[in-house]
């Protein structure tokens, strides 16, 4: 290991490589801050950059810090528009943007930064010492228990809910695998539920329903209500940008936070299939359930952990994605599978002898990691009062603004016109749903989990010829154990609040 970390170190810190490593963060952060435009589409367009490369270390380099890059500047669209383009970014959205109502949208966006560094980094370094032994974990995962996983992540949804809402929240859940079902199925390949269209066959785009569930609701109340386009408190109209530090108390509250997420979130990361989306919902869900009282009112309007758990969460799983892809050659998300496709490209075999065969480009991806978070959090950091005075811009101009992100957004994703019509109608019903308090977060986690349940549903039903794997299978019955405790253990902590106060109420 000491032996491969010197050949990391010495490849990775040659100037082409430092270049890569800083082109490539630069250019991921820019463009995850435009809805629409995610990691998959940017590294796709950059392969045949890479290619051109000739060297194989300088190209992953390259591709690595443009995804980890573009997860990190997805945060930002989230924050202060609630326009997540990438799916990884939806959970911070749920937080950041009520911190920017408040008018601190710059203590957000420090807060995301910190967080995502710290995350990156905790992940890089697990990675270097996990690497190999993990890789013979995630062999253990099979179709059975990702869709126990996928259960899991379906049953944090009551963290999601406002208090007494979540009835609604489940209805919203039920509502999100309703729609995942739209087009081809898992088992067959048939087209379902798409009406004649064949704009519909392979599904609704996550990119348009993304946006017709947080930006374009938002872009309506601005017009519907004015005093919104105004922050609800701390802000000036003067566009000045306050509130930049976090505290040593808000640093104590995050620092546990961020430490427990890392850890969760790379170990997240490494299962194949999971990735950043995945690790980010369980992050906020996992930080809300374990919260005092106080603070569990505090998520969905500002809570400065409940922006830090998802964005610590997905930088780490995405540092975590890289054990499947590196150490068995196994694409973990969409992404990796671009990168798998890249690195064949280059004649870089992936797998158990990559460390081996070619320790330099393993360890320097490696170290490049590392160093990518670090330049993330050097360019950042500073650009951070000039990045906030988007919420200072006027709201005849932040309307249209809005708009034309979230239309190019639904647009690009798909390169299909009929996006906008989707579009459009879901922006309709999401803005009905809001006004009558029903939350959109768990109809989009259920349309981003509902694919993924079915597909691994169906493979293990085949395999084991019936829903016989849940008994079968140690690991899957744990699993699914572990969602019921987070639908039982939240609701019997709100029951017992709701007696406690009743007999205080009494007395």
């Amino acid at each position: 290991m000491l032996e491969g970390l010197m050949i990391g170190l010495s490849t990775a810190f040659s100037l082409t490589n430092i270049l890569m490593v800083i082109g490539g963060c630069l250019i991921g952060t820019f463009i995850g801050m435009l809805p629409g435009l995610g990691p998959m589409s940017i590294i796709a367009i950059m392969i045949p950059v890479a290619i051109t490369l000739g060297d194989p270390s300088a190209a992953l380099i390259l591709l690595a810090g443009v995804y980890y890059g573009a997860i990190f500047g997805g945060s930002t669209s989230s924050i202060l528009i609630n326009a997540p383009g990438v799916a990884g970014t939806v959970a911070t959205a749920f937080d950041g943007y009520p911190m920017a109502r408040k008018g601190q949208a710059g203590k957000a966006l420090t807060i995301a930064a910190i967080a995502s560094f710290s995350g990156g980094t905790i992940g890089a370094l697990l990675l270097m010492v996990f690497a190999p032994a993990l890789s013979t974990v995630a062999l253990l995962f099979h179709s059975a228990e990702y869709f126990a996983l996928m259960v899991v992540g379906l049953s944090a949804i009551a963290a999601f809910a406002g208090t007494g809402n979540v009835a609604k929240a489940l209805l919203m859940t039920v509502l999100g695998l309703i729609m995942a079902t739209v087009g081809e199925g898992a088992l067959y390949n048939m087209p379902r539920f798409t009406m004649g269209l064949m704009d519909l066959q392979s599904g609704f785009g996550f990119i348009t329903l993304a946006m017709a569930m947080f930006a374009l609701p938002e872009a309506m109340y601005l017009v519907l209500n004015p005093a919104r386009s105004k922050t609800d408190g701390g802000g000036e109209d003067s566009g000045e940008i306050k509130d930049l530090r976090i505290t040593r108390e808000e640093a104590r509250k995050i620092a546990p936070v961020i430490g427990r997420q890392s850890i969760q979130g790379f170990f997240i990361g490494v299962l194949p299939g999971a990735g950043a989306t995945i690790a980010s919902f369980l992050g906020y869900a996992v930080e809300r359930n374990i919260a005092t009282k106080e603070e569990q009112d505090e998520f969905g309007k500002g809570s400065i952990k409940g922006l830090a758990a998802p964005e610590t969460a997905n930088n780490a799983a995405c540092t975590g994605s890289f054990v499947p892809l590196l150490t068995l050659g196994i694409p973990g998300s969409g992404t990796t599978a671009i990168l798998l496709g890249a690195l064949i490209a280059l004649n870089v075999t992936p797998g158990p002898r990559l460390m081996v065969d070619d320790p330099q480009i393993f360890w320097a991806v490696i170290i490049s990691m590392y160093l990518g978070n670090l330049v993330l959090l050097i360019l950042n950091l500073p650009l951070i009062p000039y990045i906030a005075k988007i919420l200072a811009v006027p709201r005849n101009y932040l309307i249209p603004f809005i708009l034309f992100f979230t239309l190019m957004g639904a647009y690009i994703g798909q390169n299909n016109a009929t996006e906008l019509m989707i579009l459009a109608g879901f922006g309709f019903v999401a803005t009905i749903l809001r006004f009558a308090d029903y939350p959109l977060a768990p109809l989009l986690i259920g349309f981003i989990l509902g694919s993924m349940l079915e597909d691994n549903f169906s493979r293990a039903m085949q395999l084991y010829d019936g829903i016989g794997f849940i008994l079968e299978r140690p690991m899957t019955l744990g699993l699914l154990v572990l969602a019921g405790l987070l639908v039982v253990v939240p609701s019997y902590r709100a029951r017992r609040a709701r007696l406690r106060a009743e007999g205080v109420a009494d007395d």
